[in-house]
């Protein structure tokens, strides 16, 4: 269980690098939304972590996330706005070739609650540069 808003990223990091999509999805609260790097839409932990699935067994399925910048926005008690910023590298596509890497953006609304802090709404999408 997460007990403070700053472990999201780490936990987030490792789950991804572990290819970990039960980690993941765990991130995201019961009721949660999520939009991937593809543009995809997921509600709901079952549909979250298909989602991650699909990803992360395709284009993502080499992939490291490299930290950027982080930015920590508490909304008061039991709330805060987590933006960070990644490069991503080893993409690959179907054959197996390597893609080059991609900067993203991701943004989690985070909110305290019985299993600690978990993103209502997260949105990891793909930026220039």
């Amino acid at each position: 269980m997460m007990t403070d808003p700053a472990t999201f990223l780490r936990a987030f990091a490792v789950a991804w690098g572990a290819r970990d999509t039960e980690a993941l999805a765990a991130l995201i609260a019961a009721d949660g939304d999520f939009l991937s790097l593809t543009g995809a839409h997921a509600e709901g932990r079952a549909e979250i972590k298909a989602l991650f699935a699909a990803e992360l067994s395709g284009t993502f399925s080499q992939s490291r996330l490299v930290t950027g910048k982080t930015r920590l926005r508490p909304l008061g008690d039991g709330a805060a706005v987590l933006v960070q910023r990644f490069v991503l590298s080893g993409l690959v596509d179907a054959e197996g070739h390597d893609l080059g890497r991609i900067g993203a953006l991701m943004v989690a609304t985070l909110v305290q609650g019985p299993e600690g802090w978990q993103a209502i709404t997260l949105q990891f999408t793909a930026t220039e540069g």
